[in-house]
């Protein structure tokens, strides 16, 4: 049998949304603890980027709009938007 191809949904970093803004979000849609939103928050803060879920593409895609939906965040004045994510296969690449 051949296994339906994942994707990583990849959450990238930028200036205007602050740690608590990422808990936050990673908390409610991806129903993280605050210690793992926490690790994530680091992550993306340190490398750029973080892995925030992996599956099949029809739920990568909901996951990313849910990321690019979730709005600006009210703490800082500047952020205007949501954050990025973009969508990569688990075997590499990016779409």
């Amino acid at each position: 049998d051949r296994l339906t191809p994942q994707y990583h949904v990849v959450l990238l970093d930028d200036d205007d949304h602050t740690y608590d803004y990422v808990i936050e979000m990673l908390q409610k849609l991806f129903l993280y603890s605050k210690a793992q939103a926490f690790q994530h928050a680091v992550e993306v803060d340190t490398s750029g980027r973080t892995i925030v879920i992996t599956c099949e593409l029809p739920q990568a895609e909901f996951a990313r709009d849910q990321i690019h939906g979730f709005g600006a965040d009210p703490r800082m004045p500047r952020s205007k938007g949501s954050m990025r994510a973009i969508l990569e296969p688990a075997s590499g690449g990016q779409k």
